[in-house]
Parts: structure tokens; C-alpha cells; sequence
């Protein structure tokens, strides 16, 4: 409701001050309604399925992400952009919030059964397992946005590649990204989630390095089916491990931690690369900082344990 709202008012501003509150009521609408709230609720409601699930829900954001630049296109083409921005909150309100307003809370005889066994809220902030889930988290969202939001510039600029071939590979990046949602969802609820989450990891870490290469079509056409698929699982990957390390009772608050820390690292990261090759006149240098912070970030996660320890 807030984040419709926000983009009804956005599309009606006439001072800087309106634009203020709007925008911050759009940050609000994105923290209850966005990642965190969503996460929780799909792991309180699924426990053998639960990768199969998140994997399915995230398909929204990569399908979302796809058709909303179209939509905002056409709406703009038709009345404007104040128009667009009114239309798009309209159909927010519409069409999002009335299946906000009836998700219900998982059963209660499940609900109480995981608390009952959950670790204490105090006492997890302190375990070495949330540092390393929090210091790898933060890793390798930074290498990710970093790759992301710099892409088209380095292709653009360094490569000299044209816009429509720019636009294939970013187009190949997020549809391979919705295949890594669906293939990390099913591996996760086979196998021990540490693994998976190190595969998901080793995988961007792996496909950063291949950018040197770009001169040749074919490694970058490599790069964006590795790098999309390691994408499509990195921020779904976070709160299945959170939540088989430290079950699903405290989910919410450890999530609210962590991904405040990846906000961070996902804001400072592609200004950080963007800065490296205004000095250097070359991405080389950033890459390579993102490709040592994508291994460490593995090396993070190879040192979590596999499952929560019995109490």
C-alpha cells in the first residue's frame, strides 16, 4: 500500500520537499513489503520444499523486473510520466495489496514447535556462524551489484560493444537468472544449503574473471549464463541457510541484520568500481577487487556448518 501510494504521490510532486517524502515512503513500502516480510513468511510456511518455494516466489522479481520497463515504457508513451508513475502505483494497490492483505501466518502448532527448538535471539547475533553468514553475504552482494551495475558501462566504454549487442547480454544475464532461481531452489532442498550457497559463490566468482576476455564474444556469452545463474540464487540463498542454521523463529530480525549489511555493500560496491576506473581508466583493477571479494566471500561460507547443532 505505501509503495503505490509513494508512486501516486511521485507522479504528482512540485517541490523538492514532497519528492523527500515520497521517495522515503517508497523505501518504507519496500522494507514491509519487499524481501524480508516475504522470506520469513515463505520459511515459516515451508520446510521441505522451502528452496522449491523461495525459488518460485523469486521468479517475481525476474519476470517483474523484465515486463515493468515495457509497461513504464507504454504508460509513458501514453501520459507522460507523472501518468505512468500514477498508473503504476494504482495497479500496486490494486493488484499487490489485496494478496498482502489475505496471506495468513503459518499454522500455529508449527509455528510454536520451531520456536520452541530456535536458538535465542541474543545469543545468535554472537555465534561465529551469523559472522560468517553476514561477512559472506555482504561479500558477495558487493561482487554481484558491482558486475551488475557496472556492466553496460564496461561493454559500452571498454569494449566498444553497441547498444543492442550491450542489451543481449544483459538480457541473457537476467534470464539465466531466473533459471538459477528455479535450479538453486530444487538443489536446496536435495542437498546441505552451505553446499549450494558455495556453489552459487564459487559460480560469480568464476564468471568475473571472463570479463577479461570480453574482446571475444564467446567468453562474455559464457560470462552471462555462469553470472546469471550465480545471480538468480545469491540473494535467494541468504535466508535458506539463515534459517537452517538458526531456524525460523528469529528469522526476520537476523534477515533484518544482514540485509542491511548487503544494502551497504550493494550501494558502496558499484560506486567503489565506478571510481577504480575513473583513476585507472580500466575496469581491470576493479574486477579484479570484485573477484577477490567473491572468493572471500566463499571462503565465508565453506567455513559455516552444514545444519544447526543439536542444543
Amino acid at each position: 500500500m505505501m509503495t503505490g501510494l509513494a508512486l501516486v504521490g511521485l507522479g504528482g510532486i512540485r517541490t523538492l520537499g514532497m519528492f523527500y517524502f515520497f521517495y522515503v515512503l517508497n523505501a518504507l513500502g519496500y522494507v514491509c513489503g519487499g524481501p524480508l516480510p516475504n522470506q520469513v513468511l515463505l520459511s515459516t510456511w515451508f520446510t521441505k520444499s522451502r528452496g522449491k518455494a523461495m525459488g518460485i516466489a523469486y521468479l517475481g522479481i525476474g519476470v517483474g523486473g523484465a515486463a515493468v520497463p515495457w509497461i513504464s515504457h507504454m504508460l509513458v508513451e501514453h501520459w507522460g510520466w507523472q501518468g505512468a508513475l500514477r498508473a503504476l502505483g494504482v495497479l500496486i494497490i490494486l493488484i499487490a495489496f489485496p494478496m498482502a492483505f489475505f496471506v495468513q501466518e503459518a499454522p500455529g502448532p508449527q509455528a510454536k514447535q520451531r520456536a520452541a527448538s530456535a536458538i535465542p535471539l541474543k545469543g545468535a547475533f554472537k555465534t561465529v556462524p551469523f559472522c560468517l553468514l553476514a561477512v559472506g553475504s555482504m561479500c558477495s552482494i558487493a561482487a554481484v551489484s558491482g558486475t551488475q551495475q557496472n556492466l553496460k558501462l564496461f561493454l559500452s566504454l571498454d569494449q566498444h560493444y553497441t547498444q543492442s549487442e550491450a542489451a543481449r547480454i544483459l538480457s541473457l544475464v537476467l534470464t539465466f537468472s531466473i533459471v538459477g532461481r528455479l535450479l538453486m531452489g530444487w538443489l536446496a532442498d536435495r542437498f546441505f544449503k552451505k553446499y549450494v550457497m558455495l556453489l552459487i559463490y564459487t559460480l560469480v566468482a568464476a564468471a568475473i574473471p571472463l570479463l577479461f576476455f570480453a574482446s571475444a564474444k564467446a567468453p562474455v556469452y559464457v560470462f552471462a549464463v555462469v553470472f546469471g545463474i550465480g545471480l538468480g540464487g545469491d540473494y535467494m540463498i541468504i535466508p535458506l541457510m539463515t534459517a537452517e542454521i538458526f531456524g525460523v523463529h528469529i528469522l526476520g530480525r537476523l534477515m533484518g541484520v544482514i540485509l542491511t549489511a548487503d544494502g551497504v555493500a550493494e550501494a558502496v560496491s558499484p560506486w567503489l568500481i565506478g571510481r577504480l576506473r575513473d583513476t585507472t581508466g580500466s575496469y581491470a583493477t576493479g574486477f579484479l577487487v570484485l573477484v577477490g571479494l567473491a572468493f572471500l566471500g566463499a571462503l565465508a561460507v565453506a567455513a559455516l556448518p552444514r545444519r544447526r547443532r543439536a542444543a
